[in-house]
């Protein structure tokens, strides 16, 4: 090793601003363009860059800006604790490049620091750092050892972390092959373990199989069982139903002969009903054929000079097949017809009062209506012998009358049922051979009680024989 060549004298008043180059161990000038070209820079050790960088940066403030290459200006302007570890790059690049910069950056070192120059320090990588900034001949040898030695450091530390790793994974395997030791124990434990219960289990397997073929066959023997029981059951349904089919018909056919006993005594009672009345009527008949002697006999007699006058039909009147010379059941046109009409012996006057009223005096209400005819027809009973009955249509009537006119029947038909069907029932109820008057304008009606052998009259003969009154 050479020793450190001494800081250079103050600079010569050349007005160049440069101090004469410096002269090396043998007198010889050194050439600030050389390139050192036994050191390969782009081989350098990372300490060793790191250190070239960061003397540069350390002493590019007080170079003068010619001294310093284009790529190195913009690094000048960082911060100090930026220089050499944002400008690393760019400055080896200039002190490889520029004999003028590496010069500069040694002649600066060796007047300000001249430590960051010294080959002999201690420090491995400064020194082989100092030996390429000054150009040492041995800088290559220093920098391929510093090589090596990093080299070998990098091997080291890769022995060592294999060396690591290989001992982690030693361990690991050795706490591996306990973990599987111990899992084989538990293997070797389970697998007695489910051994045993696996026989236990076909123990009770064979046991529950055992039972199973024991509950099956109970169960067919349940089942043959209920099976004939439903049967039984049902052929007991069957017949049960078919004895309920012969009792309901049974009891159809006594409700039926019960009804037909019921409308045969309700026909007897109707049948004996009807006798009675005719009974009741030959016996009226009778009586009035006495009163009708007794009034002929007095007459013949001169026992009075009133004619007698009968009540009821006379027995020649029930007899079928023949009619008095005014034929019953001609249509009554006239008031004297009527008139003679109403002087039969019984005879019974039936108004449709409606259809008299609406016809006389249609502008009255209603109930005006009845209460006008009914006055007129109590008149016309009191000036002859006849029944008289008057029926209206029951429907809308709000208030009926509490009594009816002395002499007159009143009626209202009931709901649903016509004044008119009320009227042909009335004449079909009167026996055979009593005369019976209709007063209606209903053709309808008419036709019907005329078939019948009432005489139909129609309303305006009323209401003119009425007026008359």
């Amino acid at each position: 090793m050479s020793a450190t060549p001494p800081p250079a004298g103050p600079a010569q008043p050349d007005g160049s601003g440069e101090s004469p180059p410096e002269r090396d161990g043998e007198g010889a000038a050194a050439d600030p363009e050389r390139t050192d070209a036994g050191v390969d820079w782009s081989a350098l050790p990372d300490p060793v860059r790191q250190r070239l960088a960061d003397i540069a940066a350390t002493a590019l403030p007080d170079l003068p800006t010619a001294d310093l290459p284009g790529p190195v200006r913009p690094v000048a302007r960082f911060a100090p604790a930026k220089r050499g570890r944002l400008g690393a790059a760019a400055l080896i690049a200039a002190l490889r490049d520029s004999g003028t910069f590496r010069t500069a950056v040694t002649e600066w070192a060796r007047s300000n620091r001249p430590e960051l120059v010294d080959t002999t320090v201690t420090d491995r990588a400064a020194a082989a750092a100092a030996a390429v900034l000054v150009g040492e001949p041995a800088a290559a040898d220093r920098v391929a050892e510093m090589a090596r030695r990093a080299d070998d450091a990098h091997l080291r530390s890769e022995r060592d972390a294999a060396v690591a790793r290989a001992d982690r994974l030693r361990a690991e395997r050795d706490s591996l092959r306990a973990e599987l030791a111990e899992a084989n124990d538990a293997a070797a434990r389970a697998g007695s373990a489910v051994q045993a219960e696996a026989e236990r289990l076909r123990g009770r397997l064979r046991e529950q199989g055992v039972r199973l073929r024991q509950a099956l066959d109970e169960a067919e023997h349940s089942r043959a069982e209920r099976d004939a029981e439903r049967d039984e059951l049902r052929r007991r349904l069957d017949s049960a139903e078919a004895e309920r089919d012969r009792e309901r018909e049974r009891a159809d056919a006594a409700r039926r002969h019960a009804e037909r006993a019921v409308a045969d005594a309700e026909a007897a009672r109707q049948a004996a009903r009807e006798a009675r009345a005719a009974d009741e009527v030959r016996l009226a008949l009778l009586v009035d054929t006495l009163t009708g002697a007794v009034t002929g006999l007095r007459r013949e007699l001169a026992l009075t000079d009133e004619p007698g006058s009968t009540t009821g039909p006379r027995p020649a009147d029930l007899v079928r097949g023949a009619s008095p010379p005014d034929p019953t059941g001609s249509r009554v046109e006239d008031t004297a017809a009527l008139d003679r009409l109403l002087a039969l012996p019984s005879v019974h006057a039936i108004v449709d009062g409606y259809n008299v009223t609406k016809t006389g005096y249609p502008e009255l209400t209603l109930s005006a209506q009845r209460d006008r005819l009914a006055g007129q027809l109590a008149a016309l009973a009191a000036r002859t012998t006849a029944e008289v009955s008057v029926v209206f249509d029951g429907a809308g009537v709000v208030a009926v009358p509490a009594a009816s006119p002395r002499g007159v029947r009143v009626l209202f038909s009931d709901p649903g049922v016509l004044a008119d069907d009320v009227i042909r029932a009335m004449v079909a109820a009167e026996p055979e051979g009593r005369p019976v008057v209709v007063v209606t304008s209903d053709r309808a009606v008419a036709d019907s009680v005329r078939r019948r052998g009432a005489h139909p009259v129609p309303s305006a003969v009323l209401l003119a024989r009425l007026g008359r009154i």
